[in-house]
């Protein structure tokens, strides 16, 4: 981490795919036909992530309040906002095959 608090880069959001060496021909079969496979496979992520970003847009909107009258944005609050947006990442990832890891449903890294 740089002294300002953001890494190296410069940017305060980083994103890191690691490239696999083989993939799943199988997930690839299921993920060739406009990702119909990979989406059926993805139905019981979607509607936790469905509930999720409702709760996630209503906790960012209050913490925005918060904030106003605080200054500071609460430490649990920050680490749930960005454990929805993981998760929403990790699903995209599955799903357009840059990954083979099913994206699960926990918000922690």
């Amino acid at each position: 981490m740089a002294a300002s608090g953001q890494p190296p880069s410069g940017h305060p959001v980083q994103l890191t795919v690691a490239h696999q060496e083989t993939y799943s021909r199988v997930l690839g079969c299921l993920g060739a036909l406009f990702f119909i496979g990979r989406a059926f496979l993805l139905i019981p992520v979607a509607i936790w992530l469905y509930i999720l970003i409702i709760i996630t847009g209503i906790v960012a909107w209050i913490m925005q309040i918060v904030v106003v009258f605080t200054g500071s944005y609460p430490k649990g609050a920050h680490s749930f906002v960005t454990g929805t947006m993981r998760l929403l990442i990790r699903t995209y990832a599955f799903l357009y095959g840059v990954t083979d890891a099913y994206p699960g449903f926990g918000i922690n890294p």
